[in-house]
């Protein structure tokens, strides 16, 4: 008797006239052996059926599309985090039309050439922390500059394995060619603090411990050189001196280690500090490997930008 009901294209869970019929055939099958209170407690346990068994009542669902929509569009609705969410898109796609319409259709021809090459001047190794933008520190406009970010903005030596950070230099270094590598280091770095907060004998399988020991000899020359200074004060000269341990590290890639060699391509570092708006800026002073002997960063044209 059920299955009958269930397959009823017009089914409604709340329908009185539906139980009606159905009992009037439960009464046609059984004869006058079903009697009134039995067909009662039919009905009840049907319409109980309905509110209790999921199946039942997704079965009802997808076999009356009219009501299934119906009991959605009447589900109360809550606010809640999905509405937050559609609305951080919702200012996405405005920023994008405006993007569309103010910049893309007023230089077409520069992004028509983009489409088809990409011939940028600088690879930019920056942190992922939200609040240091290269492009926006920086002015950096599509085509420009070749950019990854990663935690701490750490460059891991070359016999570290591949990573997508070495995977980014070899593209931009062999394939685009560019002639600037810029390390952009900056101010309150979390990836820093963590590495200046390493216990040497805990083992840990934390994804960001075992990234940020590759900058494991800056702490070290950080504690032996700030010894005397508070924590917060180590990882600010932590936070500097990871950046000249990028540049060495810059320096284990062969096909990196040629090309400043022979001058077409330069290594630079930056550093960032967003509580007063400055920007550092120097450039490695290459004068062979025999300079990564002793870990020392010979630097020149150091500037500051205020």
């Amino acid at each position: 008797m059920a299955h009958a009901v269930f397959q009823s294209s017009s089914l409604s869970c709340s329908s009185s006239l539906d139980l009606r019929e159905t009992s009037a055939k439960a009464s046609h099958i059984f004869g006058s052996q079903l009697r009134s209170r039995e067909i009662e407690r039919t009905q009840l346990r049907l319409m109980d059926s309905f509110k209790k068994n999921p199946t039942v009542r997704l079965k009802a669902l997808v076999e009356s599309p009219g009501q299934a929509q119906e009991i959605i569009d009447n589900k109360p609705k809550v606010a809640g985090a999905t509405d937050e969410v559609s609305d951080h898109f919702k200012e996405l796609k405005h920023r994008f039309l405006g993007f569309k319409k103010d910049k893309y259709l007023s230089n077409l021809e520069h992004y028509q050439r983009l489409s088809e090459a990409q011939a940028p001047k600088f690879m930019v190794i920056a942190c992922a922390d939200s609040r240091v933008c290269p492009s926006s520190i920086l002015g950096f406009q599509p085509g420009d500059a070749f950019v990854v970010r990663n935690v701490a903005n750490l460059v891991p030596p070359h016999d570290n394995g591949p990573t997508e950070t070495n995977a980014a230099l070899e593209f931009a270094v062999n394939s685009l060619e560019v002639e600037n590598i810029l390390v952009v280091g900056h101010s309150c770095c979390g990836g820093i603090k963590a590495l200046m907060s390493l216990q040497d004998e805990v083992i840990s399988s934390s994804f960001i411990r075992n990234w940020v020991v590759v900058a494991k000899p800056a702490r070290l020359k950080t504690k032996s050189a700030a010894s005397n200074l508070n924590f917060d004060q180590q990882c600010r000269h932590c936070e500097k001196e990871s950046i000249n341990r990028s540049l060495l590290n810059l320096l284990t890639y062969p096909w990196i280690e040629e090309r400043v060699m022979r001058g077409t391509l330069s290594i630079h570092g930056g550093y960032y500090d967003f509580i007063d708006c400055t920007f550092e800026k120097w450039a490695l002073d290459y004068k062979g490997s025999s300079l990564l002997a002793n870990g020392e960063c010979s630097i020149k044209n150091r500037e500051f930008w205020a």
